[in-house]
C-alpha cells in the first residue's frame, strides 16, 4: 500500500502502554534485548525471586538485580476477558489472561495473555511457556503464553 492508502490506527484501537519506572526498568530492557528476566535476590544464601521488583530484597534486604528466567510455568488462575473492555483488544474477544506461576520458584508469578489457545480449553495448571510479543503502538515488548 502506498502511504496515502495505508489505514490509519486509531488510538482507541492501540493496547495500554507500559509505563516504566525505576523498579520496573530491567524488566523492560530485558524484554526489549530478547528475553524474560525477573528481579532476584543478589544474596546466593536467599536466592528469593521477586514480583513485584524491589530495590532491596524483602526476606533478607540484599540488592537485587534482573536475571533471565525459563518462561516455563503453569497457569495459576486466568479470566476469560468476553466483552470489550480495554482498548486494542476491542476486535480480539474472547481473548484469556493468566497468572502464570513460573518454575523458577513457587510463588513467582506473571500476569500475560494467553494465546493459541481456546478459550474453553484454558485450565488451571496447564503447562505453558512465554515467548515474546511487540505491543502495537510503542517500542515495548511483552510475554504471552502459550501451551507447551
Amino acid at each position: 500500500m502506498s502511504p496515502s492508502t495505508q489505514p490509519t490506527v486509531l488510538p482507541q484501537s492501540l493496547p495500554p502502554q507500559p509505563v516504566p519506572d525505576a523498579d520496573t526498568q530491567g524488566f523492560w530492557a530485558a524484554t526489549a534485548s530478547g528475553t524474560l528476566a525477573m528481579c532476584h535476590c543478589t544474596d546466593p544464601t536467599c536466592g528469593l525471586w521477586m514480583m513485584p521488583p524491589l530495590d532491596a530484597c524483602r526476606k533478607c534486604a540484599a540488592p537485587t538485580r534482573f536475571d533471565e528466567v525459563s518462561g516455563a510455568g503453569t497457569i495459576y488462575t486466568f479470566i476469560i476477558q468476553r466483552q470489550a473492555a480495554v482498548s486494542g483488544y476491542l476486535d480480539n474477544l474472547p481473548y484469556v489472561v493468566g497468572i502464570i506461576e513460573l518454575d523458577e520458584q513457587r510463588g513467582l508469578r506473571l500476569p500475560g495473555r494467553i494465546l493459541d489457545i481456546a478459550p474453553e480449553d484454558v485450565v488451571c495448571d496447564m503447562r505453558v511457556q512465554a515467548t515474546l510479543e511487540s505491543l502495537p503502538g510503542g517500542d515495548y515488548v511483552v510475554p504471552v503464553f502459550r501451551k507447551q
